[in-house]
């Protein structure tokens, strides 16, 4: 069949001239990016129809079993807090939280966790909301007002204190106790590197669905954040 009649046919399914050219060559997309709007053309059943990008990649996710999916990041200047509300039990069972370079404002604090059963509005903050496995300084085993994530405190000198770490959240969309547990790197003063962990949960059983990360002192001078999410199928 020659172009033309390829575009004859197409045509006829009540796509553009203009798409046509986009499709066939006609005009060249380069190097732009793909973006979510952007049309793909599919054969549903003999028929030729347009579909959006977005569509098809929700469509694939459907497809393709487990594996670690993003869905947010955040780059944190001088906050009190960083707060990830993407939660969904629909599509994803678990959740991992890469923390890199988190310097305090403050010097030597615990970095820590609280949880959400509102989807961000409110977070748990009494002093028995959770039970630690405890961290030094200042928090014993047992009950909290947040989920230290790492044994040791962390310096503040940007250049070489601070520390990254990696938070791992099971399956929060469960009614159970909810627990968060953190290991890796951090400074806690000049020349002094500690590799740690610590962790926590709930201290009664409920559902999660946000959470949010900050320092027992003080904000967070900076670091990035970044939520990825298990795909549950």
């Amino acid at each position: 069949m020659s172009r033309q009649e390829k575009l004859a046919a197409l045509a006829s399914t009540g796509v553009t001239k203009a798409e046509l050219d986009n499709i066939d060559g006609g005009t060249a997309r380069g190097t732009t990016a793909i973006a979510d709007g952007d049309g793909v053309l599919i054969n549903d059943a003999g028929t030729m129809r347009m579909t959006s990008v977005e569509t098809m990649a929700t469509y694939i996710g459907t497809k393709v079993g487990g594996g670690l999916e993003f869905i947010s990041s955040t780059d944190i200047s001088n906050a009190a807090t960083a707060s990830f509300t993407g939660f969904d039990s629909s599509k994803y069972d678990s959740y991992l939280f890469t923390c890199g370079n988190i310097v305090p404002a403050t010097d030597e604090t615990i970095f820590g966790v609280r949880m959400s059963v509102d989807s961000g509005s409110n977070y748990l903050s009494a002093s028995d909301s959770y039970n630690t496995t405890g961290a030094s300084p200042g928090f014993s085993a047992g009950d909290t007002n947040l989920i230290p994530q790492m044994y040791f405190n962390f310096g503040n000198v940007a250049a070489t204190e601070g520390g990254s770490i990696d938070v791992k959240i099971n399956s929060p969309q469960i009614n159970a106790r909810t627990y968060a547990g953190g290991t890796g790197l951090n400074t806690q003063y000049t020349g002094y590197l500690a590799q740690s962990a610590s962790g926590g949960g709930t201290k009664v059983a409920t559902v999660v669905n946000a959470v949010q990360f900050l320092f027992s002192s003080g904000n967070i001078t900076s670091g990035t954040i970044t939520m990825y999410g298990l795909v549950n199928s």
